[in-house]
């Protein structure tokens, strides 16, 4: 599986302590080795609704477990049609989930590794010890190396491979059904799939560990950010400042980052009407713990306003941005500072969200907002940095990511992934109603199928006769 590497992946894993390390030596003294995820390599922790979700999906495929208690976790979003997340346990990746928007479903991909955890009760075929060899060098699995075949499994399915003493060969796709998988004579009965070796050592510990075994690599990250802004920030001293604030898990790191190297600045909120009620309570409770300034910038009517003529946004059309934000901006700080005056933003912006965002300079001036001078002290932090680094300040992060939304914003953003949204339509049903409702009524006003809303097309424009 193939990736954009947007920096250097950092991912390590210290076996003594059991918990992730983004270096190579772990704050206990121990080396650490290298996990081998697919690039951009931006692995996130597992909240216990995340494992949960994901132990869900594997017993119902295959009647197991893959993420035991008491062990940490992690998910490692890599590219794919539409969601797909790697998941990380002991050291290893131990399988990966994957959202199919054609059948509105998740599906589990292990890896062999998965049955160090749990023996597979489902979806597995029983093969010759003689075949053992030769699966794990990604050959596939041919009739006569099949010894029985479990009556759950149907062409197409992913499947274990185990021989009769419990020991996983390999995993794959099943070519057939397992009541033609167990009459053939020859042929092939799975192709194998191939995967980067990883280590399974198992261990329990806690977020706390983690942040107690990554120690030093927070410290100097959190000097080489204060570095960054004592270098740069020189020429707009004299300028209004404040921490671009989303709700979201970048901007809080960001802020703390601003608040322990340089000085308590207030934070700027533009509510586009379309946030998460957990945001509103965040950016509550963030003003509240730290005793901030809020400047807020309401823009919900002129969403609206705009919708009614180009409908809704799309990932190729996001109009929404401009409306609902830099537009807002711009006017605010004309109203506030003159037509001349400007402002610095420190902008939660890191690399390894995304290719562009990887080119982005770290100082620059709004393309639009020209009066806006950004800053991005978090661009060469992973995702990893940010959540050690909040858990290690016990700041107030927003209660959405423990229910398995990993991007704040507006809560209807065509950018994100299908599997994400429909997460967020479960979580709030109200707000996707109103959504949906606004939608159909625009589109019946153009004459447009229901079913582009339904599919999900609605995200990209050109679809809409689809």
């Amino acid at each position: 599986m193939g990736g954009l590497y947007h920096g250097r992946i950092l991912l390590h894993w210290c076996d003594s302590c059991h918990t992730p390390v983004l270096a190579e030596r772990c704050a206990c003294g121990a080396d650490t080795r290298p996990v081998p995820v697919t690039p951009p390599g931006d692995a996130r922790p597992a909240f216990p609704d995340d494992i949960a979700f994901v132990n869900t999906i594997y017993q119902e495929q295959f009647g197991m477990s893959i993420i035991p208690d008491g062990q940490i976790a992690l998910l490692n979003k890599v590219p794919d049609h539409d969601r797909m997340e790697e998941i990380i346990v002991g050291g290893a990746i131990v399988g990966a989930i994957r959202y199919l928007p054609e059948e509105r479903r998740w599906e589990a991909l292990p890896r062999p590794d998965a049955a160090l955890i749990s023996t597979p009760k489902k979806r597995f075929m029983i093969i010759d010890e003689g075949a053992l060899s030769s699966i794990r060098e990604g050959r596939s699995l041919l009739a006569p190396g099949l010894v029985s075949c479990d009556p759950s499994v149907r062409e197409g399915d992913e499947v274990f491979m185990m021989t009769p003493s419990g020991i996983c060969a390999g995993v794959g796709r099943a070519r057939m059904d397992a009541e033609e998988a167990n009459r053939m004579e020859r042929g092939q009965v799975v192709k194998t799939r191939k995967n980067i070796p990883s280590a399974y050592i198992p261990g329990t510990a806690s977020w706390d560990d983690a942040v107690a075994a990554n120690a030093e690599v927070l410290a100097r990250a959190e000097a080489a950010s204060g570095k960054f802004i004592a270098d740069h920030i020189g020429p707009y001293e004299h300028l209004p400042m404040s921490v671009s604030y989303s709700g979201g898990k970048d901007s809080l790191a960001t802020l703390l980052v601003v608040m322990n190297t340089y000085r308590k600045i207030p934070i700027l909120y533009i509510d586009t009407g379309l946030e998460f009620p957990s945001t509103e309570e965040n950016v509550r409770a963030v003003r509240e713990t730290y005793d901030l300034e809020c400047i807020r910038i309401a823009s919900a009517d002129e969403f609206w306003r705009d919708f009614e003529i180009s409908g809704p946004p799309a990932r190729d059309n996001r109009w929404c941005c401009k409306t609902s934000k830099l537009e807002p901006l711009r006017q605010h700080i004309i109203s506030s500072y003159g037509e001349d005056g400007e402002i610095v933003s420190f902008i939660g912006q890191r690399k390894y969200e995304s290719f562009s965002r990887m080119k982005n300079p770290r100082v620059w001036r709004n393309s639009y907002v020209k009066n806006q001078i950004c800053l991005a002290p978090i661009h060469t932090w992973t995702a990893l940095h940010v959540w050690l680094y909040i858990f290690r300040e016990k700041a107030p992060y927003n209660r959405l990511y423990r229910h398995g939304v990993d991007r704040m914003g507006c809560y209807m953003c065509p950018a994100s992934d299908l599997g994400i949204l429909e997460k967020i339509k479960a979580l709030h049903p109200d707000l996707w109603q109103e959504w949906e409702q606004a939608v159909l009524l625009w589109m019946n006003r153009h004459g447009i199928s229901h079913s582009w809303f339904e599919s999900g097309k609605w995200r990209t424009r050109g679809d809409e006769a689809a």
